[in-house]
């Protein structure tokens, strides 16, 4: 192999492995696509569907979700505006401000672009 592979972009492991046509970390467990440039796959955020979201934009949630200390929770179809891409808790990565249930994160995959 004339090629090495590059570090891990989460954990900068150098013990990377192809499998298939993903790149594994051994460390941390990671995969990512070996033709994923390490600036461009790890900053992009996309919703449930696939569209790429950017700061500002208006999300519609797909799923209803429990909310502590709310009776009601989050409706399905509940639309947020004005997002907020951040690096969350775990895989929170949106910061929004839901109408009735103030300030709070929520995962991508649980929200699509309106």
């Amino acid at each position: 192999m004339d090629e090495t592979l590059p570090p891990c972009p989460k954990c900068s492991c150098e013990y990377t492995y192809e499998m298939g046509s993903l790149l594994v970390c051994p460390e941390c467990a990671h995969e990512w696509a070996a033709g994923a440039g390490d600036d461009e796959g790890t900053d992009v955020i996309r919703d449930a569907v696939g569209n790429v979201l950017a700061d500002g934009d208006t999300v519609t949630v797909i799923k209803t979700l429990k909310v502590k200390g709310s009776p009601t929770g989050i409706k399905s179809g509940t639309k947020v505006r004005n997002i907020r891409l951040v690096k969350g808790v775990g895989d929170h990565d949106i910061d929004c401000k839901v109408d009735g249930i103030g300030p709070m994160q929520l995962k991508s995959s649980v929200v699509k672009k309106a």
